[in-house]
């Protein structure tokens, strides 16, 4: 039996913790067979702070068998229409109360998010904000969206029900572990499926804390599970589970590709967040110092590890000396106020892991081509801010790189870190044609001050959001995913509702039964179909 979320607040307070030592197997799980393997200790993730190296907890990562037994019990919660069925009245009310619950909370996840990305405090309470949203926006949706009666023939009355899939399952990533979770959580239960998250072996602890809330705000259990584990055992078991009927995923192409192939077998339906190569168009009547500090933004916040991060930023010839040298002086504020995370001071935080700083540091240093203008190694030595010891844990300053050709890894391939390449442009054409130079098409940003320009060019750029004169804006009614590379389907909006459930046509013949009695096709009946 789980204990109550405010339990579990109340008795983790008492020791001044934020969360558990260790998070247990699933509580559900029940073996008949007690000489099953899945009986014995389970294996341990170890979550670690990536700003020191210093272990937060140990979390017991979902066994086979205990995957297949999620699964199993999740259909069968299904299957009763204890949520599934439940009105959608019923269903607001219920993520109205978890908004609320997670609105009290918000503090506490903001700094479990802190410790266990190594993302600044300041950032993490800006985000956490906005999370209640997602919930409130699906539940009130489901009070305000309307059905659909179809156009008929003779006297018939033919009216669309959306209906839940069922099973759904859902990876989610480290960089945002709490956030991309909850985008993709709110709109499957508000469509009523049984929802199993797989969240990153690296952050599992926000989301763990989550469910928690979620089960005193009503949801049943059965309904959101969360399966720790890691991506090349628990989640792909989970998502090629045939009664799994939907998989949405954030994670890197290669893996969007490989689980799409398996999924499709399954006839399941497939959402995929995958890679991004934003770039960033800064045309010569662009504001300099708003477009400086809206690149900073798109290129450094999340110390780059966001898949719309600003990562090529192409700039005209008549303003690029200019903005260059702006660019450069906020990039060296930024480094020099680089520290303890948790310093509300602190303005960019640690990369998830040493292998993630590793990746980063070896594709700068073997780049074919282009000059660091700042930054490209590993952070050591004490901070400027507050004397944090950057070499604890895993620091990478803010990098920027000019003249990369545009055939090379850096400018074509996502980096996952604060890092980005700089070109000129001359023309409007130029400039488009450098945007869309790229296999990925998730993100971009046009800086003009000219309006039919920023139209214009928004329009001719590959990718699934474009902001004018701002970046990585984001609200649960727009939709969000990308083209070519960067993945298929959309997150957020009706869309996403849409998504999570399937159309069920029913007819009705509204005739008298006198009317009906003509309707004889062997009888000599001419018209069948209407």
């Amino acid at each position: 039996m789980r204990i109550p979320a405010d339990g579990i607040k109340v008795s983790l307070q008492r020791k001044g913790l934020l969360f558990q030592d260790h998070y247990r197997r699933p509580s559900f799980v029940q073996w008949k067979d007690k000489s099953s393997s899945a009986t014995r200790d389970p294996e341990r993730i170890t979550v670690t702070n990536p700003a020191n190296g210093k272990q937060l907890c140990t979390v017991d990562a979902a066994s086979s068998e205990e995957v297949e037994w999620a699964v199993s019990h999740a259909q069968t919660t299904f299957d009763s229409g204890k949520w599934s069925k439940a009105s959608s009245m019923h269903r607001s009310s219920v993520l109205s109360r978890l908004a609320d619950s997670l609105q009290r909370h918000i503090p506490d996840m903001a700094r479990i998010d802190t410790l266990q990305t190594g993302r600044p405090i300041r950032e993490m309470n800006a985000q956490m904000t906005r999370l209640p949203d997602w919930l409130s926006y699906y539940a009130a949706l489901l009070r305000t969206n309307q059905g659909f009666v179809a156009p008929t023939q003779g006297k018939l009355l033919n009216y669309i029900q959306r209906v839940p899939l069922g099973v759904v399952a859902q990876i989610t990533p480290f960089n945002h572990p709490l956030f991309i979770a909850i985008k993709k959580i709110a709109p499957a239960l508000a469509a009523g499926n049984s929802v199993i998250v797989k969240p990153s072996e690296l952050t599992p602890i926000s989301l763990l804390e989550f469910a928690n809330l979620a089960q005193e705000a009503g949801l049943p259990d059965g309904v959101l599970t969360i399966l720790p584990g890691y991506g090349h055992t628990t989640g792909k078991q989970l998502t090629t589970h045939p009664l799994v009927r939907k998989v949405d995923i954030t994670a890197g192409t290669r893996t969007g590709r490989a689980l799409g192939a398996i999924v499709g077998s399954n006839l399941a339906a497939f959402t995929a967040e995958l890679g991004g190569k934003a770039p960033i168009l800064i045309f010569d009547d662009a504001d300099v110092v708003s477009a400086v500090n809206g690149v900073a933004f798109a290129a450094f916040v999340a110390s780059g590890q966001t898949c719309v991060s600003g990562t090529r930023i192409i700039i005209q010839e008549n303003i690029y000396e200019s903005f260059m040298t702006e660019l450069l002086k906020k990039v060296e504020s930024i480094t020099q106020g680089m520290g303890d995370p948790m310093d509300e001071r602190c303005s960019m935080g640690s990369i998830i892991s040493s292998h993630h700083l590793n990746r980063i540091d070896d594709m700068v240093a073997r780049r074919q081509s282009g000059t660091i203008l700042t930054g490209g190694k590993r952070m050591l030595g004490e901070s400027l801010l507050d004397h944090f010891d950057f070499s604890q844990g895993s620091f990478y300053p803010p990098t920027v790189i000019s003249d990369v050709d545009v055939s090379h890894e850096l400018w074509q391939e996502e980096i996952f870190g604060p890092v980005v390449v700089v070109k000129k442009f001359s023309t409007e054409s130029e400039g488009v044609r450098l945007a869309n130079a790229s296999k990925y098409g998730l993100g971009a940003g046009v800086w003009t001050q000219d309006l039919s320009r920023a139209h214009r060019v928004a329009a001719d750029i590959d990718a699934g959001l474009v902001w004018v004169n701002t970046h990585h804006r984001n609200d649960p009614s727009s939709p969000w995913g990308g083209m070519k590379e960067s993945g298929i389907g959309r997150e957020n909006g009706i869309e996403a509702l849409e998504a999570y459930s399937q159309s069920k046509s029913i007819i009705v013949n509204v005739a008298s039964a006198a009317e009906s009695r003509t309707d004889d096709w062997f009888g000599g009946g001419q018209k069948r179909y209407g």
